[in-house]
């Protein structure tokens, strides 16, 4: 099984960046893809970006250009540095998950708004 935990979530003006983080643990070597979704108020979850073990990204059309993912194997963590953030089309509840045979179980999640 594996045990994931987001950070880093908070309060950022427009065109403002925030760097989240998701420290996993357990069974990580069954891991084949992580990856950052987003669910807005009202609004299906969505895949923000993933990465693959041998570092294939991969962006939803609506972040490309501005989020960058990125993993750190000797911390087991990945990342996602978004930057130009925009106010409401990033405001969500970030949520990492990883990929062995399927998606495992959603976390609580870590909270972007946007706002000035």
């Amino acid at each position: 099984q594996v045990r994931l935990v987001e950070s880093g979530g908070g309060l950022v003006q427009p065109g403002g960046s925030l760097r989240l983080s998701c420290a996993a643990s357990g069974s990580i070597f069954s891991i084949k893809i992580m990856a950052w979704f987003r669910q807005a108020p009202g609004k299906q979850r969505e895949l923000v970006a993933s990465i693959t073990n041998d570092g294939r990204t991969n962006y939803a059309d609506s972040v490309k250009g501005r989020f960058t993912v990125t993993k750190d194997n000797a911390k087991n963590t990945v990342y996602l540095q978004m930057n130009s953030l925009k106010n409401p089309e990033d405001t969500a509840v970030y949520y990492c998950n990883a990929w062995t045979t399927g998606w495992g179980p959603w976390g609580q999640g870590t909270q972007v708004t946007v706002s000035s």
